[in-house]
This record gives structure tokens, sequence and C-alpha cells, in this order.
């Protein structure tokens, strides 16, 4: 069974790792230093909220969720940015555990809710997040901007 709690700055090494994969995952290239400091950056400046599931000692998966808001509804709204298992430990529930933490944040801080986006191509997620309580939003259109 796994642990589930907020990530510390003595997690960072081993999270860094499982960071790198998850970057690796979505087709970039490797970069566990620069995964380190990004890290080491949403910790110390509070800016995200950032959950680890502890399975046999080891750092086995994590969530990250961003702070936003909604000005319709007046309250905090959560961005569920990041979603990762180690594939050693798949398969055990530790996603649907990382996302019930996600959840208990949001009722904890009086949020709204909290949205996610995935690739079409994620045929793992998508069949994870309406188990896990999600929606897929059809009446809304998703557009992006990049640099």
């Amino acid at each position: 069974m796994a642990e589930i709690r907020k990530a510390t700055p003595t997690d960072l090494e081993s999270l860094s790792q499982l960071f790198d994969a998850y970057r690796v995952f979505y087709g970039k290239k490797t970069d566990i230093e620069g995964a380190q400091v990004f890290l080491t950056e949403r910790i110390k400046n509070n800016d995200s909220e950032l959950f680890v599931s502890i399975t046999e000692n080891t750092v086995s998966g994590f969530v990250q969720l961003y702070p936003l808001f909604s000005s319709v509804r007046m309250k905090k709204l959560w961005l569920l940015n990041d979603l990762f298992v180690d594939e050693r430990f798949r398969g055990r529930g530790i996603s649907l555990m990382l996302i019930n933490a996600a959840k208990e944040l949001c009722m904890k801080t009086g949020a709204c809710g909290m949205f996610l986006e995935t690739a079409k191509a994620n045929n793992v997620g998508n069949q994870l997040y309406p188990r896990a309580g999600f929606t897929l939003n059809a009446d809304h259109n998703f557009y992006d901007w990049s640099v």
C-alpha cells in the first residue's frame, strides 16, 4: 500500500528522476538537473501543490496542481497539471490515491473544482479520469498559444 503525502525538499532527488521520466513520456529530452531545479523552485516558492506516493520506501508517483481562479464562480480552481506513476508500481491504484489527495486539496481550500488536460492518445489516462469522477467537457473549446 502506498502512502500519499505532500512533497518535501528531502524528496527532490528521487522525485526529480521520476519527473524526468514523466517528461520523457511526453516526448521531451531527459534533463534530470533541470527537473530538480524546476521542482525545487515550485516547492521553495510554494506556487504549486505537489503530492508524492511512497511505496516500498520509494517515491513511486506524484501529482502536481497549480492554483487558478474562476471569475464566474468567484472561487479558487485547481489545475491538475501532472500525474505520473513509476512503471514498476502501476496497477496498484496509486493514480487514484493521488487524485483523491488532489480532491481533498480542493475541498480543504474551498475550491469549486479542478480540471486537467491529457493527450487524446493517452489511453490509460483517458480511461482513468472518468473512473476517478472526471467528465469530458465537450461544451468548450480548448485553445493553446505558445512562444
